[in-house]
């Protein structure tokens, strides 16, 4: 018996054995980092083809310089404030033909207003104050047309474009008429049915080109675009490129599937792109959206092929000149104690993600060295990591063999120990 607790003893130790350690001749891939100047906090943008050739969630980056491991960081481009917040609508009522209202805006600084408004085909200019307090001193910060078009096959738009503001409270006086060719429309309180603020236009993601597609074609009604998708490739906006003669307005779906090998598809989005360029009624109205919010390819553990597909319906095909797969940058960080130039290397799945003090302390400053990649190379010196796995780990069932010939010698001993007990 005691034989057998041994041995499922040196299984389970071998089971909870440390993970292999990082060797630069283990790895398949380097690329140098360049521009770096002296010393100090150095940071460059991670280039798109890491990703299908590191391990998953980039575990198995590693940063050497002068032969010894140099500790980074991964920053992730974010909005500072990553969440709308709702804005309180006060004093709402009726001023001759206008619609008045205040918002009790939150306590940050912010650029744009997206009004919740009711109602259907119709011209707006939305004349916007602001206070430190509601009945303090009033500064004007313009007036803004809002639409809805919907009987044009067109989109709407009642968001308020500010300058980046830090008022407490915002006067709102919204004077509407009908859209040309449509009915009358008369404004009510009603109509305003509650108001956000997005994050700050000053503070928002930055983007990353990772891939194009040129390969766009009219299929029935639909304008599709393809392109094969690596492997781990995080894809997290769609832009779309018009050509520059096009001066159309137009409002079109969008749908993205990503299909591996041929299966369902695993990954998909959807949005809406627009464009409205117009004089109705003596109101100019400006309002363009080209790219679509995207969560595609990052948990892909094989290539996939991706298909955007714009929805016309009766309208004529969109000239798309190209559309950019675009993913939020990030950025590798780390300390150059020395000139000398740093490697990357990557390509070794066997690693665990490393943990080091310097990303948890770190944090980006405006006066950081930007330092740029150089091209993917293949480490000559690589050779094929030694399997140092545990014998559990190559052979699985082995514990639960060993655990059975232990209940099964238990069993025995038992068996004999109650032979022997008296009568």
């Amino acid at each position: 018996m005691k034989s057998a607790l041994l041995l499922l003893f040196a299984l389970w130790q071998q089971s909870a054995a440390p993970g292999p350690k990082p060797e630069p001749q283990y790895f398949r891939f380097h690329r140098s980092v360049l521009n770096v100047q002296g010393r100090g906090e150095v940071c460059t943008v991670l280039a798109p083809d890491i990703f299908p050739n590191a391990a998953p969630s980039l575990k198995d980056l590693r940063l050497y310089q002068d032969g010894r491991e140099v500790p980074y960081a991964i920053t992730l481009s974010q909005a500072e404030q990553p969440d709308s917040d709702p804005a309180k609508v006060l004093n709402l009522g009726m001023r001759g033909d206008a619609v008045v209202f205040d918002l009790e805006m939150p306590g940050r600084s912010y650029t744009d207003v997206v009004l919740d408004l009711a109602g259907k085909d119709y011209l707006a200019t939305a004349t916007v104050t602001g206070m430190q307090e509601s009945n303090g001193a009033a500064t004007k910060l313009g007036e803004y047309t809002l639409f809805e078009l919907s009987s044009q096959h067109l989109s709407h738009n009642t968001t308020l474009h500010l300058q980046e503001s830090s008022f407490r409270v915002l006067h709102v006086a919204i004077a509407t008429t009908a859209a040309p060719g449509a009915g009358a429309f008369v404004a009510t309180p009603q109509m305003v049915t509650g108001a956000t603020v997005p994050p700050s236009r000053e503070a928002q993601t930055l983007y990353n080109a990772a891939l194009t597609i040129h390969d766009i074609q009219q299929k029935g009604r639909r304008t599709v675009g393809t392109i094969a998708l690596p492997v781990r490739l995080p894809i997290e906006r769609v832009t779309f490129v018009l050509a520059p003669t096009y001066k159309g307005n137009f409002s079109r779906d969008v749908h993205l599937s990503a299909l591996a090998a041929g299966e369902p598809a695993t990954e998909t989005a959807s949005g809406t792109i627009q464009r409205v360029h117009l004089t109705e009624a003596g109101r100019e109205i400006r309002q363009q959206q080209l790219s679509v919010p995207a969560v595609l390819g990052s948990n892909l553990q094989e290539s996939a092929k991706l298909e955007v597909a714009i929805d016309n319906g009766d309208d004529v095909p969109l000239p798309i000149t190209a559309i950019l797969l675009e993913m939020r940058q990030r950025e590798l960080c780390f300390d150059a104690s020395t000139a000398t130039k740093p490697e990357l290397f990557y390509g070794d799945p066997a690693l665990p993600t490393p943990q080091y003090d310097f990303a948890r302390l770190f944090a980006p400053t405006a006066h950081m060295v930007q330092a740029q990649f150089g091209p993917e190379e293949r480490n000559a010196e690589h050779k094929e990591r030694p399997d140092t796995r545990s014998m559990t780990e190559r052979h699985p069932d082995l514990i639960w063999v060993a655990l059975l010939v232990v209940v099964c010698v238990l069993a025995v001993v038992a068996l004999r120990s109650s032979k022997s007990l008296p009568r």
